[in-house]
């Protein structure tokens, strides 16, 4: 099996070192051909010192200790095949007693729901959060996105996508609150932020959402800056005051955030808590005080801070968790090329994209009985075509010899955040190879650069039976599970029995539209999205992402998520002439009722 394409590119001079065959290492320059590597800054670790950026919001930074932080990949500067990871950054270690204290400010600033944020008029928080976007994109996006490639290993084009697409969602929810369609267009009018008077019967009624209280965050390390301001920008449009944990491994590119935040919100609406969660979290839940939850994480953290709430009934929650979404093939897609070979890059794009760290990845594939191998190594000679490097790393589409109109591409597979996901994908790995499974593409499973690395190739795995680990669990990672079904009745139960309820992809043809009718319909009280012919995903932001059981508590859209982190608020008065007066007194003079223009 060739792999001169998957090579792992050293970016230095002109030099392009290719691994082979995974053996011999043979080295090109760019004018002799190959994958040239184009080199730049990114290449060059950044060091985020995370108490000096937040030494404008704690007085006592200087008591607090610090923890090294590790890059996901570097190179040796002694072997260019050697990934090494280096010191990126430090982070504050607070203890429970400094994290009390940062709750104290957050209480000042909602100071029951009186606070300067909270008593501000939607235009006013409007306007602040806009300051907050155009700050960042002009003076840290690149600063942030060289911090995510180093951090968690994401690409260079998947981590400006993820900054790009933080700021459009921003912008969206302002669109929302505003009234404006994402064409531009003026959409019907919305009682829930607009506000305006209507008329039931004998009573006159104002409706408008309104903030809930102290919003804690906590947001996942696949996506820190996504997945984190997904919850946190709406809670704080709606007037919320939000604490922010900073997660451990991603969570360096949050500091540089701290100035834009000081400048464009009044103090204590936007706090920082760093530290191991296990000291900082149960004391801050144990308080009361938070009147909401807004969790991207595992299931059974979340269970656990639920619990040291002593009020958990009155603690508005927010959850995206787990999911183990499948892959569904019916027959009749199989037995057409064009077709097949578009859902297999669907496949695998769902499957591999950001090495399958992905809570909406594709987790585990159903192939018609006696198709398995076919589809399994139709998926390895996919693999066995993409590249293997780290996140800055790029080369030219060699398909046209006009630089002008080549494109850039990135790294496919990069090396993973910790050592830890790489012991547990060679857990996955040898728990099912020791029960049957074969790992199909060649060199599956393998950690290119020594053995500090985090560079895994991606193993497909098939057949995967129900007795293996993997075929249950959530792998998040750059493992491919595939097993056969006998009958769709299978695949059926295995969705409707199964613990997660997030999305489902079925690929299908015209042949078999019917059955697909069925497997949606059966689905469709299963799973929050059912995709057919693609990959399962979150975009577009407009549309509902929402979950069942284990997988999510809680809507996510542009529109949903301004609606989790509010209660409607209704003004009401009996029609009158004397109570008409009276409220246009009380409307010149309110904040909440002013008009959103």
């Amino acid at each position: 099996m060739r792999f001169s394409s998957f090579a792992l590119h050293r970016c230095v001079a002109v030099l392009v070192v290719s691994t082979g065959y995974f053996g011999a290492v043979t080295t090109t320059t760019a004018e002799e051909g190959g994958a040239a590597s184009v080199c730049s800054n990114s290449s060059t670790p950044p060091f985020v010192h995370g108490p000096e950026l937040m030494a404008s919001i704690l007085t006592n930074i200087d008591e607090i200790p610090t923890t090294q932080i590790f890059g996901c990949c570097g190179e040796s500067p002694d072997d260019p095949l050697t990934l090494i990871s280096p010191v990126i950054g430090t982070m504050p270690q607070m203890t429970a007693a400094q994290t009390l204290t940062v709750l104290q400010e957050a209480e000042t600033a909602w100071e029951g729901g009186s606070g300067t944020w909270p008593q501000m008029s939607f235009l006013e928080r409007l306007t602040a959060i806009e300051a907050l976007i155009q700050d960042l994109e002009t003076h840290q996006r690149e600063r942030m996105v060289h911090v995510l490639m180093w951090e968690i290993g994401k690409n260079r084009k998947d981590a400006e996508a993820e900054f790009d697409r933080t700021m459009q969602f921003g912008r969206e929810l302002m669109r929302v609150m505003h009234g404006i369609n994402a064409d531009g267009s003026d959409a019907p009018h919305d009682d829930e932020f607009g506000g305006t008077w209507k008329s039931i019967g004998p009573t006159m009624a104002f409706v408008r959402r309104a903030a809930i209280g102290i919003i804690l965050c906590l947001g996942p390390m696949n996506y820190p800056l996504n997945e984190t301001y997904a919850t946190l920008i709406p809670a704080l449009l709606m007037g919320n005051i939000v604490l922010m944990k900073v997660p451990t491994v991603g969570g360096l590119v949050h500091f540089l955030t701290i100035e834009a935040f000081r400048k464009a919100l009044p103090k204590g609406a936007m706090n920082f808590i760093t530290g191991r969660g296990r000291e900082t979290m149960p004391v801050l839940m144990e308080t009361g005080k938070i009147d909401g939850l807004a969790f991207i994480g595992g299931s059974n953290a979340a269970d656990r801070l639920i619990k040291q709430h002593p009020h958990p009934h009155r603690l508005k929650l927010f959850l995206q968790l787990e999911a183990k979404n499948m892959g569904i093939f019916l027959p009749d897609i199989l037995e057409k090329p064009d077709e097949f070979s578009k859902a297999i890059d669907q496949a695998v794009l769902g499957a591999l994209s950001y090495n399958g760290q992905r809570c909406t990845a594709l987790k585990l594939f159903f192939i018609p009985k006696g198709k398995g191998e076919y589809f399994s190594q139709r998926l390895a000679e996919k693999i066995d075509a993409m590249h293997a490097g780290l996140p800055w790393q790029s080369w030219k589409d060699d398909t046209t010899k006009n630089d002008e109109a080549s494109t850039t591409h990135y790294s496919h597979f990069t090396p993973l955040p910790d050592p830890s996901r790489i012991e547990l994908m060679k857990r996955y790995i040898d728990d099912a190879v020791s029960k049957g499974a074969k790992i199909v593409n060649k060199n599956g499973g393998t950690i290119i650069g020594g053995d500090q690395s985090t560079l895994m190739v991606p193993a497909v795995l098939y057949p995967v039976t129900p007795d293996m680990d993997i075929y249950y669990e959530e792998q998040f990672g750059p493992v491919v599970p595939i097993a056969e079904y006998d009958s769709l009745e299978d695949v059926i139960a295995y969705g409707q029995k199964g613990e997660f309820g997030q999305q489902v992809s079925i690929f299908v043809s015209e042949e078999h539209a019917k059955t697909a009718a069925k497997l949606l319909d059966l689905f469709s009280n299963v799973y929050g999205k059912i995709n057919i012919n693609s990959q399962c995903g979150r975009s577009p932001d407009t549309l509902p992402f929402s979950g069942r059981r284990s997988s999510a508590m809680g809507v996510m859209s542009v529109r949903d998520a301004l609606r989790e982190f509010s209660i409607p608020t209704v003004v009401s008065y009996k029609s009158s002439d004397i109570n008409t007066r009276i409220l246009q007194e009380i409307e010149a003079s309110s904040t909440f009722l002013q008009p959103l223009q």
